[in-house]
């Protein structure tokens, strides 16, 4: 922040606020452990992913711009994603040692590969990579 970088200062404060948030939430306040933080992070880099998403389809290039800017500084916190390859190795391997198939094994599917893959991709892709690796058993 001593920098004066604009960007990386609004989008940290941002960050701060969400995290403050998170410690009030419920009924008593508490201090949120490194990995609640990063899901903090992780649930606030969505948002700017969907927004810039969002205002691309309606053509606010500058606020899609804008999103995207936030996204890019709120991916230096973030654990690096698994591409698509690594995706989809983790699931197999966590298919075949849990011995599931079929479409009806989704949510114990699920549940094995979320802790293989936690942090390191969205729960969208996770659930689109094991549905088709169960519709392909």
């Amino acid at each position: 922040m001593k920098a004066r970088d604009e960007l990386s200062t609004r989008t940290l404060r941002m960050v701060l606020t969400a995290v403050g948030d998170a410690e009030v939430a419920g009924s008593a306040k508490r201090v949120l452990s490194d990995d609640q933080v990063q899901a903090v992070l992780a649930r606030e880099a969505k948002k700017r992913r969907e927004a810039a998403e969002a205002f691309a389809g309606a053509g606010r290039d500058e606020l899609a711009a804008r999103e995207r800017d936030e996204l890019a500084v709120l991916e230096r916190y973030l654990p690096q994603q698994l591409d698509g390859a690594e995706l989809d190795a983790i699931v197999a391997e966590v298919l075949v040692r849990e011995d599931l198939h079929g479409l009806a094994a989704m949510g114990r599917a699920m549940k094995a590969v979320g802790p293989a893959v936690a942090g390191r991709a969205e729960g969208g892709r996770v659930a689109a990579a094991v549905r088709s690796r169960l519709g392909s058993h």
